[in-house]
């Protein structure tokens, strides 16, 4: 059950993995749509949305809601109210740094893997002081399909010159763990927002509490 991991590289999505956004997102996307005159059955849409890239995020709610839906309005609504909540910084999750400084030191490559646009992660890292210590970053911009299809993943190893199977990837919803196992990397999962699935599970090397787990359990399996 502990037998050593063989590890080439590590990678991480973004938010609600390393960076405190995930709730950020969430209370502006309500926010935005009970603004914008739709309250029923929002906490649960919203919820649904968690890990998911913009475009597919748009999309549901044109569904949700028909062709007549404000999409523009409840944007706008959305980029008000988040930048608001941002306007002090980012907040790390819980282990963050410690986890970055352990990877660094047993010179392992890693990557960030997003399925944020380029324009957010580069935002978002900033914002949260930690963008110089990523050489490599993948996002919703390099990719035809963003998570949980996994396409990012398989880019992101191949940037490394790594085999996915060598890559520990680090997540923290069920449409992440779907692509990082998918891609074949050895998947751990932190939730944030939402709970995993027993699929989501199934698709787990472990599920842990935070990152300061994660570096216990990497430090265990002998990956850093």
């Amino acid at each position: 059950m502990n037998a050593p991991w063989t590890v080439d590289a590590v990678l991480l999505d973004m938010d609600g993995t390393l960076l405190d956004t995930e709730k950020v997102y969430f209370d502006s996307l309500v926010a935005a749509l009970n603004a914008c005159g739709y309250t029923d059955g929002v906490v649960t849409l919203c919820h649904a949305m968690v890990g998911l890239p913009g475009p597919v995020c748009e999309a549901m709610l044109r569904d949700h809601y028909g062709a007549a839906f404000p999409l523009e309005a409840v944007n706008r609504a959305f980029l008000e109210h988040r930048d608001r909540m941002m306007r002090s910084g980012l907040p790390l999750k819980s282990g963050t740094l410690d986890l970055l400084d352990a990877i660094a030191a047993a010179e392992r490559p890693m990557a960030i893997v997003t399925s944020s646009s380029r324009r957010s992660a580069e935002r978002n890292l900033t914002l949260a002081g930690i963008r110089s210590r990523f050489e490599t970053l993948l996002t919703l911009d390099d990719v035809a399909q963003g998570k949980p299809d996994p396409e990012l993943y398989l880019k992101a190893a191949a940037r490394l010159g790594v085999a996915p199977a060598a890559c520990i990837a680090v997540e923290d919803s069920n449409h992440g763990v779907t692509a990082a196992h998918a891609a074949g990397a050895i998947t751990l999962m932190v939730p944030d927002m939402a709970p995993p699935t027993e699929a989501t599970r199934a698709n787990c090397a472990a599920v842990l509490p935070d990152l300061n787990a994660v570096l216990a359990l990497l430090q265990e399996r002998g990956a850093l």
